[in-house]
C-alpha cells in the first residue's frame, strides 16, 4: 500500500476538523444554515492556510445528498467523490497553467448546462490572480450573473492583482496566518493519532519553521519523522532544519548583559565551529530580544508556561529596556549589512562589538588636543573644531567661512574676537552651557563607603545614585518614590505604570544593594500605587528638560547667532540643539 503524506491524509473533511480561521467558518456556517448563499466566494491568504480546503468543504456542504448543510455527512457519494477529487460537478482549475482567454472561454462553455449529479456545479479556480486581463474580461459577465445552479469559488495568494471589477462581485474572506501555538497543538494531536513519540520542543521548532502555514508544518513533520526514524527529538529536528541552538544565543545575550567581551567571543567562536549560518543566528537573536522587550515592558503578553521563560526573565533583568531596544536595532542593521562584510562571521562580530560599544546614557570625553599656540580653542570634551583661523580672506572666502560656522550652530555658539596683535579675525568656539552652576571638585569623584539612610525623596535619590545596580533592578529603584524609613524598614512606592519592574528577585537585589551601601540591615517593601509624583527618574527628566531649555535659550539669544541667521536668511533647528553636560 502506497504511503499517503500527512498533508493529504489529515486534510480537514468538514468545518469541525478545520484548525483556525474561525471568522471564516462562522460566516460560511451561518450562510449555509440560513441558505443565504452568494454565487461567488473569494478566499485569500498566504500558502497553506486552508483556502482550497475550505473551498472543498463548502463544495461538499452545497452538494451533500442529505441537503445543503454546514455539516456534510462525508459518507454519501457526493462527499466521498469530492474528497477523492473525482466529483464531476466540481470543476477545479489551476489558473497558473490556464492563463489564456481561450482556456477561460472553454471553461465557461458549459456553464449554462445543469449539473450532472450534484445540486450545484461548482467552479474552483485556484491562484485566480494568474489569469490574463482578457481572461478576467471573459469571466466578468458570467461571474456577475451566473445561472442559479452555478457557484464560483476563487482562491488566491495575491488579491492585489485582481481587478476591482472581480473583487466587487465576490464575497471576500481573508484567511489569517496560523499562530505558532495552534500549529503546534494540531501537530501534537496528529502525532498522538499516529502513535509516534515526540518532544514538545521539537514540535515548536517545526511550527515556528512553518511560518504560519499548516501545510508547510505537515510537510516538515513528514520530513522530521523520516529523519528521526519515527521519533521527533529536539536536537535532531534542529539539525534537520539547520536552526541555531537557542542555548548558544542565550549565551550571547548573557555575555552582552554582563559586558563580558571574552565570553561573547568564545560563544561566537563556538557557533563558527559548528558552521552556523549567521543570518539564522541574527534571526534567533532578534527573536529573543523581542521576547526580552515584552518581558520588560508587557510581561502579561508572554506565555508564562513557555519552557524558555525563566531564561528570558533572567536576560530581562540583566538588560535595561533601552539596551534591549538598542541591541535590536543594531541586530537589524547587522543582518541587513551581513552580505557586505568580508565574511559572515566578521560581520556578526562587528555587530556584537557595536552592542558592547554603544550604551544608552554614556558619554565619552575626548582627550584634550595638544596646544598649538594659536588663538583657536574648542569645547571641553568635544573633538577639535574643524574651523581654522582665516588668513587674509576675500569676501567670497569669508562667506564660505561663515557658512561653515553656521553648520556648527546645533551644539555651539560662534563668537568672533579681534586680535590685539593684528587685524586678522579669529574664530573661537565656546560652550554656551558652561556656567557657574557647573562645579568640578575632587570630592565629586570620591565614592563614599556608606551613605546615610534617606529621610525624604532627595535623600533617596542620593542613595539610588550610589547603588551598585544595573538592568531592571536599577529601573525599579529609579522609578520608586520614598515613603518612609523607620527602624529597619524602608518603604517605597511604585506607580502602576511601572509595575513590570517589580518582582521578588529584583526587590531582593535592590534590598541587598541598599544594605551594602548604607551598612544597615533593612527590610524593603514596595507597594504599587496608581501614581507617584517624585522619583529619581522623574527628577532626572525634569533636570534634562531644564538643561535643554537653557541650551535653546543660549543659542536663540546669542547675538552672533542672530546676526548669522539674519545675514543668510536662515533658521535654527531646535532638534539640533543639545545641552553639553
Amino acid at each position: 500500500m502506497s504511503y499517503q503524506v500527512l498533508a493529504r491524509k489529515w486534510r480537514p473533511r468538514n468545518f469541525s476538523e478545520l484548525a483556525g480561521q474561525e471568522h471564516v467558518q462562522r460566516a460560511l456556517i451561518n450562510a449555509l444554515e440560513s441558505e443565504r448563499l452568494h454565487h461567488a466566494f473569494l478566499f485569500t491568504g498566504t500558502r497553506g492556510v486552508g483556502k482550497t480546503t475550505i473551498a472543498r468543504i463548502l463544495a461538499k456542504s452545497l452538494n451533500c445528498e442529505k441537503g445543503i448543510t454546514a455539516t456534510p455527512c462525508g459518507e454519501c457519494s457526493a462527499c466521498t467523490e469530492i474528497s477523492e477529487g473525482r466529483f464531476i460537478d466540481l470543476i477545479e482549475v489551476d489558473a497558473a497553467s490556464k492563463t489564456k482567454v481561450e482556456d477561460t472561454r472553454d471553461l465557461l462553455e458549459n456553464v449554462h448546462y445543469a449539473p450532472s449529479r450534484g445540486r450545484f456545479k461548482v467552479y474552483l479556480i485556484d491562484e485566480v490572480h494568474m489569469l490574463s486581463e482578457k481572461s478576467f474580461n471573459a469571466l466578468l459577465k458570467t461571474l456577475e450573473e451566473p445561472p442559479p445552479h452555478v457557484k464560483f469559488l476563487l482562491a488566491t495568494t495575491d488579491p492585489q492583482k485582481l481587478p476591482v471589477t472581480i473583487l466587487s462581485r465576490c464575497l471576500q474572506f481573508n484567511l489569517k496566518r496560523l499562530p505558532l501555538d495552534l500549529i503546534a497543538t494540531h501537530l501534537e494531536k496528529i502525532l498522538r493519532q499516529e502513535n509516534l513519540k515526540f518532544d514538545s520542543d521539537a514540535i515548536r521548532l517545526i511550527a515556528d519553521a512553518a511560518d504560519g502555514s499548516m501545510r508547510d508544518a505537515l510537510s516538515l513533520l513528514d520530513q522530521a519523522i523520516a529523519y528521526g526514524a519515527g521519533e521527533l527529538k529536539e536536537p535532531e529536528v534542529r539539525t534537520m532544519l539547520g536552526t541555531v541552538d537557542r542555548s548558544q544565543v542565550f549565551a550571547l545575550l548573557q555575555a552582552l548583559g554582563e559586558r563580558d567581551a571574552k565570553s561573547l567571543f568564545e560563544s561566537i567562536a563556538q557557533l563558527a565551529v559548528h558552521s552556523a549560518d549567521f543570518t539564522l543566528v541574527f534571526n534567533e537573536l532578534l527573536s529573543l530580544l523581542h521576547r526580552v522587550a515584552l518581558c520588560q515592558i508587557a510581561p502579561d503578553a508572554l506565555d508564562s508556561q513557555h519552557p524558555e521563560q525563566p531564561q528570558i526573565a533572567h536576560i530581562a533583568s540583566l538588560l535595561t529596556a533601552e539596551d534591549t531596544q538598542l541591541y535590536y536595532q543594531i541586530g537589524l542593521a547587522g543582518k541587513r549589512d551581513l552580505s557586505l562584510a568580508p565574511n559572515p562571521q566578521l560581520g556578526f562580530e562587528m555587530a556584537m562589538l557595536r552592542m558592547l560599544a554603544f550604551q544608552p546614557g554614556m558619554v565619552k570625553t575626548a582627550q584634550p588636543a595638544p596646544a598649538t599656540g594659536g588663538t583657536q580653542s574648542r569645547i571641553p570634551g568635544q573633538p577639535a573644531a574643524s574651523i581654522a583661523k582665516p588668513q587674509a580672506q576675500t569676501p567670497h572666502a569669508k562667506s564660505q567661512h561663515l557658512e561653515t560656522i553656521s553648520k556648527t550652530l546645533g551644539q555651539t555658539a560662534v563668537k568672533k574676537k579681534l586680535s590685539s596683535k593684528d587685524n586678522d579675525n579669529s574664530t573661537e568656539l565656546v560652550n554656551p552651557q558652561l556656567n557657574t552652576n557647573t562645579k568640578f571638585s575632587a570630592e565629586s569623584n570620591q565614592s563614599e563607603t556608606t551613605v546615610p539612610l534617606p529621610e525624604n525623596n532627595a535623600g533617596w535619590e542620593i542613595l539610588v545614585n550610589k547603588l551598585a545596580l544595573n538592568g531592571v533592578a536599577l529601573q525599579l529603584a529609579k522609578n520608586s518614590a520614598f515613603v518612609s524609613c523607620s527602624g529597619d524598614n524602608l518603604a517605597l512606592a511604585l506607580s502602576a505604570a511601572h509595575r513590570q519592574f517589580s518582582n521578588t528577585q529584583r526587590e531582593e537585589a535592590l534590598q541587598k544593594a541598599i544594605n551594602e551601601r548604607t551598612g544597615k540591615t533593612l527590610r524593603l517593601s514596595v507597594t504599587i500605587q496608581e501614581q507617584v509624583n517624585d522619583t529619581p527618574a522623574l527628577r532626572e527628566q525634569q533636570r534634562a528638560r531644564e538643561r535643554q531649555a537653557s541650551a535653546e535659550n543660549a543659542i536663540y539669544n546669542d547675538s552672533i547667532v542672530k546676526a548669522i541667521v539674519e545675514t543668510f536668511d536662515g533658521r535654527i533647528s531646535p532638534k539640533s540643539i543639545q545641552p553639553i553636560d
